[in-house]
């Protein structure tokens, strides 16, 4: 059971209220960090939830540097972990972090149990979550906020960073979510086999 065969099941299984509700976004591999990190499962809604997969032929080396840019972005998040991993994981994510167990029965469909719920993340860093917007976005953003033409051609941290200076944490990540679901040419769509004939597109 390898981390193709989790995020299919997953998505057919337990996210497909998701894939069905309005206004909801769910993109596979989204980057975090300018791509420096990137989580499996993001559901962007009225939150950022993102969903780490360790498959049992995974290893949990990389695991504290994506709790860190995990913890950076999302108002909540899970890590789905196969049997092999399920003890260890618990002692590794943080409090605030959900765990689900993944395991493939003898007919090969595979069954999901939550060990533990997942609660509000009280510390989103701000800019993390402004380095999710594209430059043109934060551009847009920056514009309507009255900035001049000058503060507009500054590279793009000083953007995010003024982005920062100008809105409540509550504001920008309203912001930061409606420009990720109103992207344009951003993702494919997946292949209807893989939620059952449902259409929600996925980042590339």
């Amino acid at each position: 059971m390898n981390d193709a065969q989790i995020r299919e099941s997953f998505h057919r299984k337990v996210l497909r209220k998701h894939h069905a509700a309005p206004g909801t976004l769910i993109v596979d591999e989204l980057g975090l960090k300018h791509g420096q990190c990137r989580a499996d499962i993001a559901i962007i809604n009225g939150h950022l939830v993102g969903y780490e997969i360790k498959s049992d032929e995974d290893s949990l080396r990389r695991l504290d540097e994506q709790i860190k840019a995990y913890g950076n972005v999302f108002d909540r998040a899970t890590v789905i972990v196969g049997i092999k991993h399920a003890q260890s994981v618990n002692s590794l994510v943080p409090d605030w972090w959900g765990i689900i167990v993944s395991q493939q029965g003898i007919r090969g469909g595979i069954s999901f149990e939550t060990v533990r719920v997942p609660r509000i993340n009280r510390r989103v860093d701000p800019f993390s979550v402004a380095q999710l917007l594209w430059r043109n976005e934060a551009i847009d953003i920056l514009t309507e906020l009255g900035a001049s033409q000058r503060n507009l051609e500054q590279r793009r941290a000083v953007l995010y960073q003024r982005l920062v200076d100008l809105l409540s944490p509550t504001e920008l990540r309203y912001r930061v979510r409606d420009c990720l679901k109103n992207r344009i040419n951003w993702r494919r769509l997946i292949q209807p086999s893989l939620c059952d004939g449902l259409s929600q597109p996925f980042a590339k």
